[in-house]
C-alpha cells in the first residue's frame, strides 16, 4: 500500500514537471536539449556556424527570458531583456561560457549578420502589416517629440552634471552625446573618429571613454520601457497597444491587427526574400545617397506600402514572418547581443554614482518628453515615449531590447528612424561643436 502511494506521488511530481514550460518545452525536455548543447561545446563538437550558434543562443535565450519574466519586480522593468543581455555578458567576462560556444555565437551574430536579418524582417513585416493611415501619421508626428526629447535630454543631463560637480563640457561630449549617438557602430565609432581627428589623438582612447555611457544609457532605457509596459497594464487609456498615433478608428485597426489570418509558408518565404532585398537595396543606395542603409530601407518599405507596390498576400507573408521572428528569436538574439556587443568590463568600469546619475537624467528626460509631447501631438503617450527612448539605445540592438522589454515590437520602424536619424544628427552636431570649441 505504501509503495503504491509513493509511486502515485512520484507520478504526480513527474506530471507537474512536464506541465511547467520553459519557453515551449517541458522542463525534462529542456534539460535534455541543454545537456546535448553543453556536452557538444565541452567536447569541441559544436559546429562553428549557424547551427551551433542557434543551438546555444536559443538554449540560453529561452531559459534566461523565462527567468527574467518570473522574478518579482524585475519582471515589471524589462527583466527578460535585462537578463538575456547582461547575464551572458557577465558569464563571458567570468569565463563561465566555453570558447566553442562563444565562437559559434560570434559566427552567427557577426559573420552571418543575424542581427540585421532580424531587424530587416521586423522592419519589412511591421511596415507592410501596418495600417496605412497609422504609418503616414506616425512618421510625420514622431519628429516633434524626438527633437524636444533630445533638447530636454541634453539640458537635464547637463543640469545634473553641474549640480554634482561634473564638468559640463565633459558631460556633454563624453556622456550625453554617446547616449544619443545611435549605437556603437553607427554612433560611438564615428563619434570617436571625429573626436580623434579634431583633437589629434588616438581613436581607441575615445572609444574606451564613450562606450560605457552608451551602454549604461541603454540599460536605463530598457528599465524605463519595462516601467512603461507596467504603466500601460495599469492605465490602458495611455497606450495604443502598439499603435503610435490616434486615428479615430483605433478600435477597428486594433481588431484588424489582432485578427488571425491563415499562415501560408510560401508567402512567408516571399516575405523573407523581400526583407533581404530591401536590406540589400538600402546598402546599395547608401553608397550613392550618403544616407544610412537602414534608413533608406525603412522609407523604401513605407513607399511600397503607401503606393501598394506589392500584392496584399505578399504583405501578409512578410507580416507573418515578422510575427514568427519577433516571438521566437528575440531572447536568443539578445543573448548574442550580450555576448558579442556588450563587454561587461566596460559597463563595470563606468559605474560611479555621478556618472550613472547623468546617464539616467539624460534618458529620463528623453522618455518623459516623448510621453508628454506625444500626448499633445495626439499620439499614444506610452508608444511615443518608447519611440523617443530608442534614441538613447544601442542602435538596432538597443531598439530590440527596449521594445521587447515593453512588448511593443510593432514600433520597430519608428524606433529605427529615431535611432538612425536622431543618432546621425547628434554625431554631426557634437563633432561640429567640438571643432568650434577647440
Amino acid at each position: 500500500m505504501q509503495n503504491t502511494a509513493n509511486l502515485q506521488k512520484h507520478e504526480n511530481v513527474v506530471k507537474k514537471l512536464f506541465k511547467i514550460k520553459v519557453g515551449v518545452f517541458s522542463i525534462p525536455l529542456y534539460i535534455v536539449i541543454a545537456a546535448i548543447v553543453y556536452l557538444a561545446s565541452m567536447y569541441n563538437k559544436l559546429p562553428n556556424d549557424m547551427i551551433g550558434g542557434f543551438a546555444v543562443l536559443m538554449t540560453m535565450g529561452i531559459l534566461l527570458g523565462y527567468i527574467g519574466s518570473k522574478l518579482p519586480v524585475l519582471k515589471n522593468i524589462g527583466g527578460p531583456a535585462i537578463f538575456t543581455i547582461f547575464v551572458p555578458s557577465a558569464m563571458v567576462y567570468y569565463n563561465l561560457i566555453n570558447q566553442p560556444a562563444i565562437n559559434a555565437m560570434t559566427t552567427l551574430m557577426k559573420n552571418s549578420n543575424f542581427l540585421y536579418l532580424y531587424i530587416s524582417c521586423l522592419i519589412t513585416g511591421s511596415i507592410l502589416g501596418m495600417n496605412r493611415k497609422v504609418m503616414i501619421k506616425g512618421f510625420v508626428r514622431m519628429f516633434v517629440p524626438l527633437i524636444v526629447g533630445t533638447i530636454g535630454s541634453i539640458l537635464f543631463g547637463l543640469l545634473i552634471a553641474i549640480i554634482f560637480g561634473f564638468k559640463a563640457e565633459k558631460a556633454f561630449f563624453y556622456v550625453i552625446c554617446p547616449i544619443l549617438s545611435g549605437g556603437l557602430g553607427e554612433g560611438v565609432l564615428p563619434l570617436s573618429m571625429g573626436y580623434a581627428e579634431v583633437l589629434n589623438k588616438s581613436q581607441s582612447a575615445f572609444i574606451a571613454q564613450l562606450v560605457p555611457a552608451a551602454m549604461i544609457g541603454n540599460i536605463i532605457a530598457i528599465i524605463l520601457s519595462g516601467i512603461l509596459k507596467y504603466l500601460a497594464e495599469r492605465k490602458p487609456y495611455l497606450t495604443g497597444k502598439g499603435l503610435l498615433v490616434k486615428t479615430g478608428d483605433d478600435k477597428e485597426i486594433l481588431e484588424a491587427m489582432n485578427t488571425e489570418k491563415h499562415v501560408d509558408f510560401n508567402l512567408m518565404g516571399g516575405g523573407l526574400l523581400l526583407a533581404c532585398s530591401l536590406f540589400v537595396f538600402g546598402a546599395l543606395a547608401s553608397k550613392f545617397l550618403g544616407i544610412p542603409g537602414p534608413v533608406i530601407m525603412i522609407f523604401t518599405a513605407a513607399i511600397i506600402k503607401y503606393l501598394k507596390l506589392v500584392p496584399q498576400d505578399i504583405e501578409t507573408g512578410a507580416y507573418h514572418l515578422y510575427s514568427f521572428i519577433s516571438k521566437s528569436l528575440t531572447w536568443p538574439l539578445l543573448v548574442g547581443v550580450g555576448v558579442v556587443y556588450t563587454p561587461w568590463k566596460n559597463v563595470v568600469a563606468a559605474v560611479s554614482p555621478t556618472y550613472i546619475l547623468i546617464c539616467a537624467a539624460a534618458v529620463i528626460a528623453m522618455v518623459t518628453s516623448g510621453f508628454f509631447i506625444g500626448k499633445l501631438m495626439k499620439m499614444y503617450p506610452i508608444e511615443s515615449a518608447l519611440v523617443t527612448a530608442c534614441h538613447s539605445g544601442l542602435g538596432g540592438t538597443g531598439d530590440v531590447a527596449i521594445l521587447s522589454s515593453a512588448n511593443r515590437m510593432q514600433l520597430m520602424p519608428f524606433s529605427q528612424i529615431s535611432t538612425r536619424l536622431g543618432g546621425a544628427s547628434m554625431v554631426v552636431i557634437a563633432i561640429m561643436l567640438l571643432k568650434m570649441l577647440s
